[in-house]
């Protein structure tokens, strides 16, 4: 009797196993891996896809667009969707905070570049801003990911956090894995002789953790990819999904030409630091194309998605004429409150698109497609925690959407579709701002902490390159939209400009 309930215990005990594997093994095989391909200050145009569009929702080539060599992009973007239309904030770090926590900078804190080695709020900047960045008890995209079984990896620049600040180490925000990241925002060198700085260049600045590469001639954005592929290859033996977040140095300023793709240029008429980077632009482009071609000979593409975008406008060494340059035709560049400062490239697309695949089927991507309707940054966390079935907690406030209708290539479901971006600094190429998107309106507040109130507005439709300021002309939906644009810093929570101990709050028109 006691042997029969021992078998039968043994079966028992047998079939959970089996049970629990089966389950594991689902789990695994639908799950996609994720790749997050970021390059540091890739604006609009530095691009030799077109994601201007015109009148017809058509994308247009521009002068700019025909300099830029990047044929991996035209391959991404031909096999899958890109967006006209999407939006980043102005400076690196509140858009990369963004990205690891689905929040806008106005609520996440994070609304000012973070200086590695002391708070940078300027002049008049608010005394709280959330200089230390990310910490250990923030809800972070990679923990989410982690905690659903994922590998998380991280290479590249991090940027979440000052030196000795929790942030400052991606693995302490939920990377597994931390390939270069520290508290720097740009590499005291790109050059393999230099050590990156460690050995050459600006040494406070230097990239950490590549010590292999020393004195080698390895570009820093090839021995970043070379290391993510390494990563790739030790997630696929653990039989994990994977986390990429591939977040390049390039293509931020030192301009250090790449030597491999100088012959590309040579006969150019453009300024010697522009062709140097557009060598940047190419090696990420590059690097993008090496990734690629690797998860395809690893089996690893069909079940692999990128998503690829820049963190905020423009900073290629272009002069600047009448506000024109860098981004034209958008007015504007990094650090800017027009257009050519908040919009970024997006192309999100699996590897190997397949119709029939299973695991696609739960984030169909419109190929060879172009999506006219407005995305943000904020977009990126939902769309993931979606597609992965990672769960964030209730009373973590998200201000994205999820993309997944839009990526279809059908019209969007959000209504609501705006987006804020809330600089109260200075010393940047614009300062005190606060502008608001919504719809074809857009308004820009000047905070008078030197001079009076002003006020831009512009009607992106007929002017999508805001050569003319209509504040006068529409004083009624001026208003309109300068109370859309408090409601928003209010349900953020957000924090303003500070003059004589006194924060300044909007003045309406």
């Amino acid at each position: 009797m006691h042997m029969f309930k021992l078998k039968i215990s043994l079966v028992t005990l047998l079939a959970l196993v089996f049970i629990s594997s089966c389950s594991l093994l689902k789990t695994k095989k639908t799950q996609p891996n994720i790749i997050v391909f970021l390059v540091d200050d890739m604006g609009l145009m530095d691009t030799s896809v077109p994601f201007v569009a015109d009148s017809s929702g058509t994308p247009v080539k521009y002068p700019l667009n025909e300099f830029y060599r990047t044929p991996n992009m035209e391959m991404l973007a031909g096999q899958g969707i890109r967006f006209t239309n999407f939006y980043a904030h102005s400076v690196c770090s509140p858009s990369r905070t963004s990205i690891m926590t689905g929040q806008n900078s106005a609520r996440h804190g994070v609304t000012n570049w973070i200086n590695a080695e002391s708070n940078n709020r300027t002049k008049f900047g608010p005394k709280d801003w959330n200089w230390k960045g990310l910490s250990k008890a923030s809800v972070t995209l990679p923990r989410l990911l982690q905690q659903a079984g994922y590998k998380t990896i991280h290479v590249g620049k991090a940027h979440f956090g000052p030196i000795n600040s929790e942030g400052e180490n991606p693995l302490n925000i939920g990377f597994d894995v931390n390939i270069a990241g520290s508290s720097i925002g740009h590499p005291g060198s790109y050059y393999g002789q230099d050590g990156y700085g460690h050995l050459k260049g600006q040494k406070s600045r230097a990239v950490p953790g590549l010590e292999k590469y020393h004195g080698t001639e390895t570009f820093l954005t090839e021995a970043l990819t070379l290391e993510a592929k390494d990563a790739i290859a030790k997630a696929k033996e653990e039989e994990k999904p994977f986390f990429l977040y591939l977040s390049h140095y390039a293509v931020h300023a030192p301009f250090h030409a790449d030597a491999r793709f100088m012959a590309h240029y040579k006969n150019s008429d453009m300024p010697e630091y522009e062709k140097n980077f557009a060598t940047l632009v190419e090696g990420v482009d590059k690097s993008l194309g090496d990734i690629v071609s690797y998860l395809k000979a690893n089996g690893l593409d069909e079940n692999t998605l990128i998503l690829f975008l820049g963190d905020n406008g423009s900073d290629a060494p272009l002069p600047m004429v009448d506000g024109y340059g860098s981004s034209s035709p958008l007015r504007g560049k990094k650090g800017m409150h027009w257009e050519g400062g908040l919009r970024v490239p997006f192309i999100a697309s699996w590897v190997t698109p397949n119709d029939k695949s299973r695991l696609q089927k739960q984030l169909p991507i419109a190929q060879q497609a172009v999506q006219n309707e407005m995305g943000t940054i904020l977009d990126l966390f939902p769309t993931i925690c979606e597609l992965t079935g990672a769960v964030y907690p209730a009373d973590h406030q998200t201000d994205g959407y999820s993309l997944k209708t839009m990526l279809s290539g059908a019209p969007s479901d959000n209504q609501a579709a705006s987006f804020l971006n809330h600089f109260p600094h200075g010393q940047h190429n614009t300062n005190y701002f606060s502008s608001l998107v919504k719809g074809h309106w857009k308004v820009i507040y000047h905070y008078p902490v030197e001079d009076s109130v002003q006020y831009e507005f512009y009607n992106l439709h007929t002017d999508p390159f805001e050569s003319n300021d209509v504040s006068s002309e529409n004083p009624e939906q001026l208003k309109r939209m300068m109370e859309a644009l408090a409601d928003e810093l209010e349900s953020k929570q957000a924090l303003y400009p500070e003059k004589d101990g006194t924060q300044l709050e909007l003045i309406m028109p």
